[in-house]
């Protein structure tokens, strides 16, 4: 991704921030939160290069999560080096508010910190001291937030579906999806054993994050499995409503929360289109939503297509009333756009979808 390509897409941003505002100029009135400007923040995880800052910048994008400073711990991830990141976005406008740790959302064999995961001792103990360190590190760099997953499966999907206009959209339906190798490299993981890998991990890691006051959003696993069924042998505890608050249950802490992939949680539900406000609303009052991925999905549980912003089931104007309602104050960034023939990177995808944000967070501000 370039900066002459988000420059050349960002005609669609603006197209698209007009649309919306014309739509609700049109609608007619309907209940909503209370009046008062709403505090969510348009936010991108696109990285950090001068021409991507340059390019959001001039998009009025200025919140970013980084690109991750390093697969482990070394010299990138010092005080200094996160020290001269932050400063170097700010220089462009822009802020820092969140820099990814090295717990991608790959599959096991390809985690970055395998050993968390897989319980393995003492070299489960050696990597969750090293994340304490980037805690820490991170912290007296001046950035608040970090974000992480704790998946075996990485994100699964089946063959992509044709959307709007010819693009493409990803696609999962669990009755496609090829099961193999039947086993992943960690081997059967029930609900049990997950379970204490997380909680082992968080019981290290959220008493730093607390001292030093640095908030940890991890992300839900994509997509939803079956429970009892599972995928590849493994019971993902974390694709499901119930299972993230009791993840979130597991350490009470104001640094302990999700990041709040509002796609994937709505493909954890049969009518994502009636049910996930209330979702974002449990978590949202009880203050544990530290950054949202703002995507929307047609379908839902096990069988789903990922829509352009505007294309799915969920009415996301309604769902930014909600964002308004609860106090939520962190960024709305999208995620995962539908791929357009001859659209570089993405980059017209993501520009439409910054826009449609941009637009929506202006017009709920006004109501």
């Amino acid at each position: 991704m370039n900066r002459r390509q988000f420059v050349h897409a960002a005609a669609i941003g603006a197209v698209a921030e007009s649309v919306v505002a014309a739509q609700q100029r049109r609608a007619p009135a309907q209940p909503g939160p209370p009046p008062g400007k709403a505090l969510m923040k348009v936010g991108t995880q696109h990285g950090d290069s001068d021409a991507i800052l340059r390019a959001m910048a001039g998009f009025g994008v200025n919140h970013i999560c980084s690109r991750l400073p390093s697969v482990k711990m070394d010299e990138r991830w010092s005080v200094d080096s996160l020290s001269k990141l932050r400063e170097r976005v700010e220089s462009f406008g822009v802020t820092l508010d969140m820099v990814p740790l090295p717990m991608s959302s790959s599959e096991i064999s390809r985690f970055e910190l395998p050993n968390i995961m897989l319980g393995r001792s003492p070299e489960r103990d050696r990597e969750i001291d090293d994340v304490c360190d980037m805690i820490r590190n991170t912290s007296r760099a001046g950035i608040p937030s970090l974000k992480y997953n704790m998946t075996f499966l990485g994100v699964v999907r089946t063959e992509s579906t044709r959307g709007r206009g010819g693009s493409t959209y990803s696609t999962f339906v669990y009755d496609k999806a090829k099961q193999d190798p039947p086993l992943t490299t960690a081997g059967p993981i029930d609900a049990d054993r997950y379970w204490e890998r997380i909680a082992y991990f968080l019981n290290r890691v959220v008493p730093v994050a607390e001292e030093y006051k640095v908030r940890l959003a991890c992300h839900p696993q994509d997509p939803a499995m079956p429970p009892g069924r599972g995928y590849r042998g493994v019971e993902t505890v974390l694709g499901t409503v119930d299972g993230l608050k009791k993840f979130v249950g597991i350490r009470e802490s104001p640094y302990h929360g999700l990041n709040f992939c509002q796609g994937t949680v709505s493909e954890m539900l049969k009518k994502p289109g009636e049910e996930v406000f209330d979702v974002i609303r449990y978590f949202g009052t009880r203050k544990k939503i530290f950054n949202v991925h703002f995507r929307n999905i047609r379908g839902g549980f096990l069988d789903f297509q990922e829509t352009f912003i505007d294309d799915g089931d969920v009415d996301m104007l309604k769902a930014m009333r909600v964002y308004k309602e609860v106090g939520y104050g962190g960024m709305m960034m999208p995620d995962h756009v539908p791929r357009i023939q001859g659209d570089a990177d993405e980059a017209q995808g993501f520009a439409f979808a910054l826009g449609y944000i941009k637009a929506l967070i202006a017009a709920v501000s006004v109501e």
